[in-house]
């Protein structure tokens, strides 16, 4: 791991001081799970810190979730999940991949969503993933967030993305290459 994505021992202690207050306030995300336990984990696992610290600074607000039942999610690791109210500011304004980004020839944004969560080293909810958040939550009640699109529907030019408005989760589609100040992306980092 190279030097730049190592957090210091005092930026790791209060990343998991931060984690902590998080996941005792919010104990339904994750229901029989102690903090120590979780705790051991993260400190076995230097080379994730980063990118937890990564998902807080970017405005996510990662918490431990349990969604055994959702396919990709299944139990034996921990899973942070961006919990914050609405999509993480710091990555909104983003279209869906490097292609689309590409394709832009005006008013391009700074960033697209896919690379960026490589780079922060998370993965983008799913459909079912997203949904499945809801049940601890309202979330993106003003704004919305892209998620993993299934590969035929990226092939001719489509995106998804998710919100919650009139108490339901609805899904949508756009061209990939466009962006709007209220989306950005929600991810998920496996431990």
């Amino acid at each position: 791991m190279s030097s730049s994505k190592k957090l210091s021992q005092e930026q790791a202690e209060s990343l998991f001081q931060i984690l902590k207050i998080r996941f005792e306030k919010h104990p339904n995300r994750h229901q029989g799970l102690e903090w120590n336990k979780v705790l051991a984990k993260l400190e076995n696992a230097p080379d994730k810190l980063w990118s937890l610290h990564e998902m807080e600074s970017t405005g996510g607000e990662p918490d431990v979730v349990v969604l055994p039942e959702v396919k990709g999610l299944e139990t034996g690791g921990i899973i942070f999940i961006d919990c914050s109210a609405e999509s993480p500011t710091g990555r909104r304004s983003t279209c869906y991949d490097r292609e689309a980004l590409d394709s832009r020839k005006e008013n391009k944004p700074a960033a697209n969503a896919m690379d960026m969560a490589s780079q922060i080293g998370i993965e983008l909810l799913s459909e079912d993933q997203y949904r499945a958040l809801q049940q601890f939550g309202k979330f993106d009640l003003k704004t919305s967030s892209w998620i993993e699109t299934p590969a035929a529907i990226r092939k001719l030019g489509g995106a998804l993305f998710c919100d919650r408005r009139y108490d339901q989760v609805f899904t949508y589609h756009n061209g990939v290459q466009s962006y709007y100040a209220a989306r950005g992306f929600r991810g998920f980092l496996r431990i």
